[in-house]
């Protein structure tokens, strides 16, 4: 049997280096039906469009009349978004083959990507009275009503095609999605719990069950949920994934890397999975085997900004200051519009001494975010760091302004007012401070070591909780 597969294999090889040959040359070379099919299908998996689609055109040249082939250069015609040509052959298709269920399914498919919803569900919904795998139909047919905007539609169709098959991950996955987007994930969790009880030996079920508690941000259920999965089928790479993000958002940071480390090994490296390794390795301290990680991470994925913006938080952390900025631009010529990535530049060039560089990205921040209190609060303490309370004031109430319900802002501004000499105006905001979080006065003491200072806040905040 080894030496079947070996053969195959060599054969495989050989076919595909001979029609590589005549794409080059223009030479004429004989190829029967079955293998045009079979070169189409490797070009496909390995995601080459072209060459599968020249293995279409040219195998439909010679068997016009190939369902497969048809379906394929369907397939990829519809991925370019030309629609109309792919439509043409699927009519032409249906002509040579009209039983076959393949042909409306694609149909209904490229409906849905042309954004013609109505015609798509009517035609798969007309499947399902002839077709054999009806969990895939209602699953397209969810596809159709989500894109339409449709949600409780979809979530009907969805749960059908999981009461017919629970394995059907696309089904699940796409519930728990919609169910979070019209915000009913959490009265759902009875049904997710009763696929449990139904299926207890069904890792789909318990994955899926995690991503919900996941999206409920209910991590440490989601765990639970998790390792069952992992218990019930334990080569299961994704499970462990998340898993790992799980124990990143408890902060259980050993465990995360645990995790991902069984994800790799399981699955071998793949540029997400290196980044939150990297990622664990950084929150633990660990910057030197955190940067290795990350490192694999661009070089699997030149393109993958995470890995870069990884690389320069730790080399800040280690002082490294030149190299974390050219890491972080990077990430920043990848992905313009993050606003951490910006933050984290604006911080990096300050502690270079580059003042002007730094409010430039610290704008920058602002401007794509400007709800994150973070980066106004660490933007105005550089200025409130070079004595400048005024403009420090400024940006603060610019903040407060735009987020009134963030109590940090208040705390903050009230510090600055002291300083700048304005104690009336610092009460005010100390108050409001206090009335919206009043444990978070414990951050006024950092800016005020003075002893008599500090007993004097202390005097002013003990009154206030007297007034509560």
């Amino acid at each position: 049997m080894e030496q079947d597969f070996e053969e195959r294999k060599d054969f495989m090889k050989e076919t595909l280096r001979r029609f590589e040959h005549m794409l080059k040359t223009d030479a004429k070379e004989f190829f029967d039906l079955e293998t045009y099919e079979q070169v189409a299908e490797h070009y496909l998996d390995k995601g080459e469009w072209d060459k599968a689609f020249k293995a279409c055109e040219l195998g439909l040249e010679n068997y016009p009349y190939s369902l497969e082939l048809m379906l394929n250069k369907a397939q990829l015609l519809a991925n370019r978004n030309e629609f109309e040509p792919a439509m043409d052959i699927l009519e032409r298709a249906a002509l040579f083959h009209p039983g076959d269920s393949e042909i409306p399914f694609m149909q209904g498919a490229i409906y849905n990507l042309m954004g013609e919803y109505e015609m798509s569900v009517h035609i798969l919904e007309g499947m399902l009275d002839v077709a054999e795998d009806k969990d895939d139909i209602y699953y397209q047919i969810g596809q159709s009503y989500q894109n339409w905007g449709k949600y409780e539609e979809a979530i009907r169709n969805y749960k059908k095609s999981i009461q017919i098959n629970l394995k059907n991950e696309h089904a699940l996955y796409e519930l728990a999605h919609c169910l979070d987007l019209i915000g009913e994930l959490e009265s759902h969790l009875d049904y997710y719990n009763e696929l449990v009880d139904q299926e207890p030996f069904s890792h789909h079920a318990w994955y899926n069950l995690g991503i919900a508690y996941s999206k409920l941000e209910r991590f440490e259920e989601a765990a639970r949920a998790y390792e069952y999965a992992t218990l019930v089928k334990d080569d299961f790479a994704s499970a462990y994934f998340n898993l790992g993000n799980s124990y990143m958002n408890l902060s259980l940071y050993e465990k995360a890397r645990q995790n991902y480390q069984k994800a790799i090994e399981l699955e071998g490296p793949q540029p997400e999975t290196c980044c939150c390794l990297g990622a664990s390795y950084e929150k633990m301290g660990e910057y030197e085997i955190a940067i290795r990680h990350y490192r694999e991470a661009v070089k699997l994925d030149s393109e993958w900004d995470d890995g870069w913006f990884g690389l320069g938080i730790c080399m800040s952390e280690l002082e490294r200051w030149h190299e974390a900025i050219g890491f972080l631009r990077k990430a920043i010529q990848i992905t313009e519009l993050n606003p951490d990535y910006w933050l984290a530049l604006a911080e990096t060039e300050f502690r270079l001494g580059n003042v002007v560089s730094a409010f430039e990205a610290f704008e920058k921040s602002a401007e794509i975010e400007p709800t994150n209190p973070e980066v106004w609060l660490k933007w105005s303490l550089v200025l409130f760091d070079q004595g400048n309370y005024s403009r420090a004031c400024d940006l603060v109430q610019a903040a407060v302004d735009e987020m009134p319900q963030e109590a940090d802002l208040y705390y903050r501004l009230a510090i600055y007012l002291i300083h700048a000499g304005e104690y009336r105006e610092a009460l005010l905001n100390l108050e409001i401070a206090l009335t919206l979080n009043y444990e978070g006065h414990a951050q006024l003491f950092d800016f005020f070591p003075e002893l008599e200072k500090q007993k004097a806040l202390y005097r002013i905040i003990e009154q206030y909780r007297g007034e509560q």
